[in-house]
């Protein structure tokens, strides 16, 4: 398994189709879109369907192997 990978978020919150756009595991939108459609995408062990997932410090993505880790900004 990789080593995660760990996203500080600048906001309150990023929603998970742009997670993965920033993280460079989709190159755009549709993609991204694509890959959660697909069921490939799990948001803290669940599969999720929803792009506009808002995912907030804390939570855990996982596509496949790669796993972010979504934490506060320092």
């Amino acid at each position: 398994m990789t080593e995660p990978i760990t996203f500080e978020l600048r906001g309150e919150h990023i929603t998970l189709d742009a997670l993965l756009k920033a993280n460079g595991l989709a190159g755009s939108g549709g993609a991204a879109k694509m890959l959660i459609a697909e069921g490939n995408v799990r948001v803290n062990g669940e599969a999720e369907a929803r792009r506009g997932r808002k995912l907030r410090a804390g939570d855990q993505v996982a596509l496949g192997e790669v796993r972010i880790h979504v934490q506060a900004a320092a």
